[in-house]
């Protein structure tokens, strides 16, 4: 008589089938909320250089310095924010996140030396927020999801968007009267509020409540991935990493391994104009262009509010095609019709709204974060398990080519006394990047994956 099984495998126990909604959408709903909370600063540098400026006289050079040290911290974070989740749960790290963006935004009120925004803006929020970047939406997806992984990324992208959206028009108006350092503190209540339904409501996995990942809905499902995992390949990753592991050693070893893949190299790339092209062009300086041209600032605001609303729309829609496409032609397409759309900018701005600039607004809406979904799906094709903290690394790149974006922006108006040529070359970045997307192999998903350490 064989003995009976010993180890208990509390993570392939099967849903109630009283349960009508999925924790998963749960964690999901909540996992936006934060999003919305942590994305007020997204739309603070752009309202607020111009007050700024006014006040302590400090060039556009000196703030675009600040947004840059951010956007590189919120890139750095990111690969070793995945890997922190892993090592000390998902909710943890999202509550911590959080306060450190509401402490630096409240900080803010305080300064009156350049060197204080930089620490301010750049070193704390930026932290906060690369704890916060999107690849906490990828590790959502994967953790909780065994479908629909591109509609739930595109959802929980999106909700970067619906923070902009939300906070965008208040933090302009409240910039212009009574002043921004009440804008400041509006950003710091944003982020600290949604702490309360972090702590209470993010689990860190489906085992944490009794269920299965989304879509798993056997324990059939489960034996059969573990099987088909066990039978892989040599040099494909068997196993999940250990959750335990130093997460810092974690995120350098899963470089290490990542950089021997071609795709890798060309999802950073891409990557990396994406967010030249968006937090660190047109996040940070289409306001004070706008302003150039005449355009009261809280019309620029509005215009970049809108934005907003089209990018929810574009990211879930990409998301829905992620799930039901081949996503290196959805990155070429998305590349290019940004390329094209920064190429006439320039043409566009002027003191009133005309027509053509709303058409601009909605196209570059659509496009704006669309990316995200096709290259996190990519990621988890190639790298398996190593998928979110690889794809940590790649948005790294995103918010180093956001980062340079905007120092170099801020210097090319300093220079020249206008924007006009950090935009041509930002649509001859994206068509660079539409062509380097359009060369990702078609079997992808299928090259060897990084082998995980003996």
């Amino acid at each position: 008589m064989s003995e009976p099984r010993t180890t208990p495998r509390p993570s392939t126990r099967r849903p109630s089938t009283r349960r009508r909604i999925h924790p998963a959408w749960i964690v999901a709903a909540v996992a936006f909320l934060a999003l919305v909370g942590a994305a007020g600063f997204r739309a603070a540098p752009g309202v607020l250089m111009v007050p700024l400026q006014n006040e302590f006289g400090w060039s556009t050079t000196v703030l675009s310095a600040a947004v840059s040290i951010n956007l590189v911290l919120f890139g750095l974070t990111a690969p070793f924010a995945a890997a922190l989740m892993e090592r000390f749960g998902i909710r943890a790290v999202t509550a911590v996140a959080l306060v450190l963006i509401g402490a630096g935004s409240a900080l803010t009120v305080l300064v009156n030396q350049s060197w204080q925004i930089l620490l301010t803006w750049g070193l704390l929020i930026g932290l906060g927020t690369g704890s916060m970047a999107l690849v906490f939406a990828a590790t959502i997806a994967n953790t909780w999801f065994a479908k629909s992984r591109g509609l739930v990324i595109g959802i929980l992208t999106a909700g970067s968007a619906a923070g902009q959206l939300v906070f965008l028009p208040f933090i302009a108006a409240l910039a212009q009267h009574p002043g921004w350092r009440q804008a400041s503190l509006l950003i710091a209540a944003g982020a600290l509020a949604v702490v309360p339904l972090v702590l209470k409501f993010l689990k860190n996995s489906p085992a944490d409540v009794g269920a299965l990942p989304y879509g798993a809905e056997s324990e059939a499902a489960i034996s059969d991935a573990a099987e088909a995992e066990a039978n892989a390949a040599p040099g494909e990753p068997a196993v999940p990493a250990e959750p335990r592991r130093n997460a810092a050693v974690r995120a350098l070893q899963v470089l290490k391994r990542a950089s021997k893949v071609r795709t890798f190299w060309a999802l950073v790339a891409g990557f990396a104009i994406c967010g030249a092209t968006t937090n660190g062009l047109i996040g940070t300086h289409f306001i004070p262009s706008a302003h150039d041209h005449g355009m009261a600032e809280t019309t620029a605001a509005g215009l970049l509010a809108v934005v907003g609303i089209f990018d929810i729309l574009g990211t879930i829609a990409s998301g829905w095609l992620t799930d039901r496409f081949n996503p290196r032609i959805l990155l070429a397409v998305y590349y290019q019709f940004r390329g094209i759309g920064l190429l006439v900018l320039p043409l566009l701005l002027s003191a009133e709204v005309q027509p053509s600039m709303i058409v601009f607004v909605v196209i570059y809406g659509l496009d704006w974060v669309a990316t995200v979904p096709p290259t996190a799906a990519i990621c988890r094709q190639v790298f398996g398990a190593d998928g979110s903290v690889v794809f940590g690394w790649v948005f790294a790149a995103h918010q180093l080519g956001a980062a340079a974006a905007a120092l170099a922006a801020g210097a090319v108006r300093d220079a020249t006394g206008q924007y006009t040529y950090a935009w041509f070359a930002a649509a001859a970045m994206c068509t660079i990047a539409a062509v380097i997307s359009a060369t990702i192999r078609k079997d992808a998903g299928k090259q060897s994956a990084v082998p995980v350490p003996a």
